[in-house]
């Protein structure tokens, strides 16, 4: 085996390490240069770096674009080493791809009720695994589900069953949908305990206010709770349970891939834009 391969080897093992541990990393390949063009290098959250590009120097120097790069939210990005490394006669030689690597989205909805049956379909048509749970069995038949993408879980116990489905939190969202109070806060305790990267809690003002007062009476911190996204949706007058799961599901690829729900007709364009 070469080098070269024996590499590629290495960074898709360490990728495949990544990706089973829920981590956020980038992986930067060489794509024009003097040298080592295909070389790869990843680099994870905490700066810890795998591979090498071929040059120790432009390694550090990507390095530390890593943390701009993935706060961004870009999935892919081609970039001149000259952008950075404008004192090397190489770089502007050297051309680099950015890519982010990162779990596929989950989403875990606590309820299969109207809302939470219309929601799984919405989410795994938008590509996201989603599992579905309930403490009623009946409203978990397969018939009713036939997408391979919902993974049905009845609740014999909300906290027990939402720790093992939510894991670590990361790439995961979870949409609170339950039939009352009583099962809302059953689920938000665990939930938030879990810090996932999104939750939201459906309901008015005053049923969602509620729930959050009991979740920071039992100890829950603020910032905590400050992430709660509650009454949960974006803003677009839904009324049926369709409509409502389209909010949900709006709010929460816009707090995944960045956006911000600003109809992209209100958006400022410049002077050369039509």
């Amino acid at each position: 085996m070469t080098e070269a391969s024996e590499q590629t080897s290495s960074i898709t093992k360490m990728i495949e390490q990544v990706l089973e541990r829920g981590e956020v990393a980038l992986v930067v390949t060489k794509l024009s240069g003097v040298e080592a063009v295909g070389a790869k290098l990843l680099v994870r959250e905490n700066g810890a770096t795998f591979g090498s590009l071929g040059d120790l120097r432009l390694d550090s120097l990507v390095a530390n674009q890593a943390a701009t790069f993935l706060a961004s939210r870009d999935q892919t990005r081609m970039v001149s080493a000259a952008e950075f490394a404008s004192d090397s006669p190489a770089a502007r030689e050297t051309n680099l791809l950015f890519e982010r690597l990162q779990p596929a989205p989950r989403l875990v909805i606590c309820g299969a009720g109207h809302v939470g049956a219309s929601l799984a379909r919405i989410a795994a048509f938008a590509g996201y695994q989603t599992t579905l749970i309930d403490d009623r069995a009946d409203f978990l038949k397969r018939e009713r589900f036939p997408e391979e993408q919902i993974e049905l879980l009845v609740a014999d116990n909300w906290s027990t069953t939402l720790r093992e489905a939510v894991g670590n939190g990361r790439g995961v969202s979870v949409a609170v949908v339950t039939r009352g109070h009583n099962e809302d806060e059953q689920c938000m305790q665990a939930v938030v305990r879990a810090n996932p990267d999104y939750v939201g809690l459906i309901g008015s003002k005053r049923r969602t206010s509620i729930v959050i007062d009991r979740l920071r009476e039992s100890g829950v911190p603020e910032e905590r709770l400050k992430n709660i996204h509650a009454p949960i949706g974006l803003d677009i007058g839904a009324v049926t349970p369709e409509e409502v799961a389209v909010a949900i599901m709006a709010e929460i690829v816009a707090e995944h891939r960045g956006g911000t729900g600003t109809p992209l007709s209100h958006k400022k364009t410049t002077k050369n834009q039509k």
